[in-house]
């Protein structure tokens, strides 16, 4: 969310950065908001002549009554209902003008950095850089679904009995792999001096809209009934989410964090053969890595947060590339993001595996995350990034450590994580 000073004082730029995220609609949005804001300064103002009049006539009330002048004090007294009145008017007018814009505000988009390459959509994503070389086996690679069959280690169908599409059962092997991969990715990113967190799986309505905006809250969110509470859909949410309304010591930044949790998302829509199996689904792990910072260090962060992902990765033998993501295809609460791209044997391409993110002040804006710095309080930088999420990850893991007789390598740096076994043997 922008500040409304800033609003107020630069509508062109705020205008410009709307017509390069092409959201052209939004447009009136700003000179909506500026008449809005226009109107509640003006109200204010009153308001605050009136209260000042209000204690002027108070006294004078007290003055006229030591005086014995009754009636003139009546009639002061008349002045100071009518007064009072009109400053009741006034703030209950000042409370709807402020809700008008924060609703206005909340969907107005962030501006993005002059680095972001301007584009319509993801398909406009610039790519950054390619690490590893992305090899084709001389031999078919199955689906992963077929892969993981292979070692009786998914059961979608019992899934879809239990709990619909997009649930499955992990077993065996593949579970202990799942297992494995995440538990890896929390002591690699401990021993990059992040603190590990396991943080709630749920989260209050004012947490969420601090967050995310409406439009990525409606696609993604499941609501609890009858509570005030939301499964996440990342730890990201609940971990920010816990910095609300707190004053963070400037000498204590940066929180550097990664977290444990399931997610939950609706994931609406179809999306194709490619995304069947456990690629897009409403339930799945992650690893996330968090940190708030220093406005001026978010940048240097953005940078080593999304090469944490990739070392993750080319530590497990994966080829990835990362994708500047396009001022079209960034959410409106985001500074700038990257997405980081497993290579797939399979499809011979590439197909995201995490996602990095630089939101600047928006989120502690909503959130009102604030530093006590030695010059005043000022607002945090938050930012976010994918360690890793299985089961997705381990498409690209199966895929890419597949071997022609149908066994999958565990590389190295995962063999402790899976009692010492350098690989897995199919049952089928």
């Amino acid at each position: 969310m922008l500040d409304i000073k800033f609003l107020r004082e630069n509508p062109e730029i705020v205008k410009q950065n709307i017509k390069n995220k092409f959201q052209d609609s939004k447009l009136p949005l700003v000179d909506e908001v500026i008449a809005l804001d226009a109107e509640r300064r003006r109200v204010i103002s009153e308001a605050d002549e009136l209260r000042g009049s209000r204690n002027k006539f108070s006294k004078m009330i007290g003055a006229l009554m030591g005086q014995g002048k009754r009636e003139e004090a009546e009639e002061m007294k008349k002045k100071v209902t009518e007064n009072a009145a009109k400053l009741a008017e006034d703030e209950k007018l000042e409370a709807e003008l402020d809700e008008k814009i924060k609703k206005i505000m909340m969907i107005i988009p962030n501006i993005i950095d002059p680095s972001v390459p301007i584009g319509k959509d993801d398909s406009e994503n610039v790519e950054i850089q390619k690490y590893g070389d992305p090899v084709v086996p001389d031999f078919e690679i199955p689906y992963h679904t077929d892969i993981m069959e292979r070692f009786a280690g998914i059961d979608l169908d019992s899934a879809r009995r239990v709990a619909g599409n997009g649930f499955y059962y992990l077993m065996g092997d593949i579970a202990r792999l799942h297992s494995a991969v995440i538990s890896y990715a929390r002591d690699f990113m401990i021993e990059r001096g992040f603190t590990y967190c396991i943080p709630p799986f749920m989260i209050r309505s004012d947490v969420v809209t601090g967050v995310m905006s409406f439009a990525e809250m409606e696609a993604m969110m499941y609501k609890i009934e009858g509570e005030d509470l939301y499964l996440i859909g990342t730890s990201e949410h609940s971990m920010i989410g816990k910095f609300i309304d707190q004053i963070i010591p400037e000498a204590e930044l940066p929180y550097t964090l990664t977290s444990y949790s399931p997610c939950f998302r609706k994931e609406k829509g179809a999306h194709g053969i490619e995304e069947r199996g456990v690629y897009r689904i409403h339930q799945f792990e992650k690893q996330e890595m968090i940190v708030v910072c220093k406005p001026e260090e978010s940048m240097i962060w953005y940078d080593k947060l999304w090469q944490n992902t990739v070392d993750l990765f080319r530590s497990m033998d994966i080829p990835v590339r990362t994708l500047e993501c396009c001022s079209g295809d960034l959410a409106d609460l985001k500074v700038k993001s990257c997405d980081v791209e497993a290579w797939s044997p399979r499809q011979q391409k590439y197909f995201e595996v995490g996602s990095c993110s630089n939101l600047g002040d928006a989120q502690a804006r909503r959130l009102k995350i604030r530093v006590a710095g030695e010059n005043g309080k000022y607002l945090a930088h938050t930012l976010n990034n994918t360690v890793v999420a299985p089961p997705r990850m381990l498409i690209a893991f199966l895929e890419n450590n597949l071997n022609a007789d149908g066994s999958i390598n565990i590389p190295v740096a995962l063999r402790p994580y899976m009692g010492g076994k350098a690989k897995l043997i199919p049952c089928k």
